[in-house]
């Protein structure tokens, strides 16, 4: 399933991925520092929803409180709840 989330306080604005059976099968990141942001996608697919959380929540940027990984495991969370 597809799905898009819309982060706050960071570069990208909007962060679109797919999961299926709570596996990442695919994450694009538009806007943000575009190396970067294709490499954590590629790290982070195959991987389960849950594990990718474990491993990247709480991530800042800088002073910022969130970073693009920590906006992930926000998206992350909102939608394998639902």
């Amino acid at each position: 399933m597809s799905y898009e989330f819309q982060t706050s306080g960071v570069c990208p604005k909007v962060i679109n991925f797919d999961l299926n059976d709570g596996i990442i099968t695919k994450v694009e990141f538009v806007g943000g520092c575009n190396g970067n942001l294709k490499a954590l996608a590629e790290l982070v697919k195959g991987m389960h929803a849950t594990e990718a959380i474990k491993r990247l929540q709480g991530i800042t940027c800088g002073v910022r409180p969130t970073s693009c990984a920590d906006q992930f495991t926000k998206a992350l969370q909102k939608y394998i709840k639902n």
